[in-house]
């Protein structure tokens, strides 16, 4: 019988333990799914001041087990990474100590991984660790490791006389390690130390070795992109489904698609929409922030507002795009819902009954938005970026093929234009209804995402200096 893979996956934040965004969507995923694949997988996390558990384990699914490092000075806080006001000042030493306990937590439970699979910054340090002061540690002896870039905008960097907090040898201190500028930078030691690296969408991967999306590591990642690869981000339709949907007033599949139109008339009812089923309904969930397009959002709102159609927004973020919708709230009372907070059931009856779902990302690493959209029915329009580019193709009328609506250069009257032609195919309810159609039956589950894993994994495990294109 062939060996079990053994996988340690490695989070500093994992869905339903901890979360502050997509980073714990797929660390409470990928595990399950892969464990469904035949792996052997085990997750590692902090054991944060709001999870509740016996011990210092717990599961994910029925199978996985999640190990927590419990160190109550460093992680018994309010929030994951810093509050409102800014990061905490000891993450360096939070995170170097979450790294250094992954290999005694390994140990202390027999659990020698084949792959130990790293997510963004706060356990990039365990590549680095694993070639350094575990390097002659049998138990790790046949351990690769493997670091996934979720966001390279958050990178883990310090001040230079923090180094020693690492435990590491000064010499590491270089443009070859971790040496960025002057500071330390964590994010750059996990590239420069990890056996392969991937991120959570194949465009994605291809726009960090530029300038633009790159934030100063563009050279050393296109140095390593032999070693680079980009797998998309899947969602759990046991989850995001409108057929099983426990919070909608009524599920509803292609087949059943008048209940979404009921859902809509329900969410007007409870916003204080005009009621409305034919109304045009946009609806954007997001951060209100630059990255997430606001910025080319808020110079044509009022012209949307003028438009027939009805706008609902979800989300917090920066001051100014509060006073902004506060503003378009009072002034288009019937034609606007604005929901400056968090409301994870909102959020999904706005997935069910809008018709058109906003994301014009200046960047976008994955995005989980567009592919939940879709398989509500609710069609994206979206800037050509990062994982948006690689799940909604632009719709084409004359041969009627793609899934959604997509510009490209980063300006309002771009998002406009492409506004009016999704506004313009909705009033063509034949072409409408193919579209969903289309959009309702694209497959972005778990399983495809784990199967090329599972093969990334191998082929890391057969290859130790180069790695073939897979």
């Amino acid at each position: 019988m062939a060996k079990r893979l053994k996988v340690l996956y490695v989070s500093s934040e994992v869905e339903p333990f901890a979360k502050t965004g997509g980073l714990a969507d797929v660390a409470g995923s990928l595990p399950v799914a892969l464990e469904k694949l035949g792996v052997d997988v085990r997750v590692v996390m902090p054991h944060y001041k709001n999870i509740k558990v016996n011990g210092n384990r717990g599961f994910l699914g029925k199978n996985v087990i999640v190990y927590f490092v419990n160190h109550p000075e460093y992680f018994h806080r309010d929030y994951l990474y810093g509050t409102p006001e800014g990061d905490y000042p000891d993450n360096l030493e939070r995170f170097a100590y979450f790294s250094k306990e992954i290999f005694n937590i390994a140990k202390e439970n027999n659990f020698s991984p084949d792959i130990i699979h790293c997510n963004d910054w706060q356990t990039a340090l365990v590549p680095v660790y694993l070639k350094t002061i575990f390097n002659e540690d049998p138990f790790f002896k046949n351990t690769k490791t493997i670091l996934t870039i979720h966001n390279l905008a958050y990178q883990g960097i310090f001040p230079k006389e923090h180094f020693p907090l690492l435990g590491l040898d000064w010499s590491l201190f270089n443009i070859d390690g971790l040496e960025f500028y002057g500071k330390v930078n964590i994010m750059k030691g996990g590239i420069v130390f990890s056996d392969f690296i991937t991120t959570v969408s194949p465009t994605y991967s291809k726009e960090i070795q530029t300038k633009e999306f790159g934030y100063g590591l563009e050279g050393l990642l296109t140095k390593r992109k032999e070693n680079l690869w980009g797998i998309l981000n899947g969602i759990d339709y046991e989850v995001w489904n409108p057929l099983k949907d426990p919070v909608i007033p009524f599920k509803y599949s292609f087949n059943t698609l008048q209940n979404k139109y009921v859902n809509k008339e329900y969410l007007q009812l409870e916003t204080g929409l005009e009621i409305n089923k034919d109304k045009p309904l946009l609806g954007i969930i997001t951060r209100l922030a630059d990255q997430k397009g606001l910025d080319i959002l808020a110079p044509i709102i009022e012209t949307l507002c003028k438009m027939d159609l009805q706008f609902i927004l979800l989300g917090t973020g920066d001051k100014v795009y509060h006073e902004l919708f506060e503003k378009i709230k009072v002034k288009y009372p019937r034609k606007t819902s604005i929901n400056l907070k968090f409301d994870a059931e909102l959020a999904r009856k706005i997935y069910a009954s809008a018709d058109i779902f906003l994301m014009p990302s200046r960047f976008e690493p994955c995005g989980l938005g567009q592919m939940i959209s879709l398989k509500y029915g609710t069609i994206p329009v979206v800037r050509k970026t990062g994982g948006l580019a690689d799940t909604v193709i632009d719709y084409e009328p004359r041969s009627d093929t793609g899934n959604g609506f997509t510009f490209t250069a980063y300006e309002s009257l771009s998002l406009l234009e492409a506004i009016k032609r999704a506004l313009s195919v909705y009033r063509d309810k034949k072409s409408w209804m193919r579209l969903i159609k289309r959009a309702m039956e694209a497959d972005f589950s778990w399983k495809v995402s784990a199967e090329k894993y599972l093969r990334l994994y191998y082929q890391v495990l057969a290859t130790s200096d180069s790695l073939l294109h897979l």
